[in-house]
């Protein structure tokens, strides 16, 4: 079964409907679903298709496995050529007739063995403009590579009709995998193995919730047990650093000068290359508070992948106990109760925080909001200050949000107590919402709402 995409899947479709001659680039980090993706949009066209992954080897073995498969898809026996160009040549030929797509997948494995590989793209693309339909989707997971073919100075600057930067899916389409669960479970397997496909299609519908994150990854030689480790090192030369930096982050220090003082990183401009490589890498991310964005002294950095957050809490720091304990005892000594009370509720208000994003996008909140995030607050009357984790601001002003994943449903104490604190900060407030796991037991006051954890996954 293919998941999610919706929006991706419209996208390449429009391009493959196009009569003409189109090139698309996607691309994403490992294992978040760009050649599914891809292949499912070829399976439900009618186009005729050629799928090439492209190999780390030589020029002459990525021509002879590519042309093997021209010859086979159309009907051709015998086919040699040259080098690529010859074979790109051809297949943008072929499409004067008739649609034709092809797909080079893992792109920049090709770049390396072919020099000049962009601008020999850039002269067919433009010399068969207007004489071909071939339609070309260009795919990789190396990402800084892939955005570079974007940039002013690439040869291929100007020739993309379609970019698909692929992310890390949300909440909601993450379920999708793992139906047959409870809302409360959905939030914690969401927890652990985020937004990625490759880690959703591993989660067994048969087993419950902890039985899945022992298999997975807490026990010694899981399925991804090295998953994060194994992509870093492949992506970072100086791996050291990425896991101090990494371990401080897990241990909830966000700022700067924490960081920096509690990761024994050796300097400040090394922190800042770390810090930037995991950004671009999309497992880090900066996040400013919205009332003040601007003040780089407030802005914070969060471990934004599940898996790599979960790993580094509870696996990187006990790897040694790990590997000589029982998986259950284990479980049960470094996971359960920390992850109960600190790590799938901190999950569950990035839960809450996309399910906002969602509704606002599809239109279905009666005032649309501009920005979402943490907002920063300065008490200097009672020598308070902190900061509230979930806030939109839109034309009316802000609405403070709370998110509390507990048993029990939320009283109207425990909501007095939350808006007594926003108002007691002095903060300019016209509404207040509550997400609530179990529910309310009181009604709510007229500037009050609540969103009830079933209503997230409807």
């Amino acid at each position: 079964m293919f998941y999610g995409r919706e929006k991706q899947k419209k996208q390449i479709h429009n391009i493959l409907k196009k009569n003409s001659q189109m090139v698309a680039l996607i691309y994403g980090r490992r294992r978040i679903g760009k050649s599914e993706l891809i292949k499912q949009c070829l399976f439900e066209s009618a186009a005729e298709s050629i799928y090439y992954e492209c190999k780390q080897t030589t020029e002459t073995n990525n021509v002879e496995s590519v042309s093997e498969l021209l010859s086979e898809k159309l009907g051709f026996s015998g086919l040699g050529f040259s080098g690529i160009e010859a074979v790109l040549k051809f297949a943008f030929e072929q499409a004067k007739e008739k649609n034709l797509i092809l797909v080079l997948d893992e792109y920049p494995y090709l770049r390396e063995c072919v020099k000049g590989l962009d601008s020999i793209l850039q002269s067919l693309i433009d010399g068969y403009r207007n004489r071909s339909k071939l339609k070309l989707i260009v795919c990789g997971s190396y990402v800084e590579t892939m955005r570079a073919l974007l940039g002013g100075q690439n040869p291929l600057y100007g020739r993309v009709d379609l970019t698909i930067e692929l992310k890390a899916m949300d909440y909601y389409e993450s379920a999708l995998f793992y139906r047959s669960f409870s809302d409360e479970d959905k939030v914690r397997l969401y927890s652990v193995f985020g937004g990625v496909p490759y880690y959703n299609r591993l989660i067994d519908n048969s087993k419950t919730v902890r039985e899945n994150i022992i298999d997975l990854i807490a026990s010694p030689d899981a399925r991804l047990e090295n998953e994060v480790s194994i992509y870093l090192n492949s992506e970072i030369s100086k791996i050291n650093n990425a896991n101090a930096v990494f371990e401080t982050l897990a241990k909830g220090f966000s700022k700067y000068k924490d960081i920096l003082d509690h990761s024994h990183v050796s300097s400040a401009p090394t922190l800042v290359d770390v810090l930037d490589k995991l950004m671009r890498m999309d497992i880090v991310k900066k996040e400013s508070p919205i009332n003040d964005e601007n003040n780089k002294r407030k802005a914070g950095y969060y471990i934004c992948d599940n898996l790599s957050l979960f790993y580094y809490k509870y696996i990187y720091r006990n790897a040694s106990r790990m590997q000589v304990m029982n998986p259950d005892v284990f479980y049960d000594r470094y996971i359960e109760e920390d992850f109960e009370t600190q790590h799938v509720p901190g999950i569950f208000e990035d839960i809450c925080r996309q399910y906002l994003i969602r509704l606002n996008q599809a239109g279905e909140i009666p005032e649309p909001f501009d920005k979402i995030g943490k907002y920063y607050y300065n008490n200097a009357g009672n020598k308070t200050n902190g900061e509230f984790d979930i806030v939109t601001h839109d034309n009316n002003g802000y609405i403070f949000y709370e998110a509390k994943f507990r048993k029990k449903p939320l009283d109207e104490k425990m909501m007095e107590q939350e808006i007594t604190q926003v108002n007691e900060a002095g903060l300019s407030c016209y509404k207040y919402g509550f997400f609530s796991r179990a529910g309310f037991s009181a009604p709510l006051q007229e500037n009050v709402m609540g969103i009830e954890l079933r209503e997230i996954y409807d």
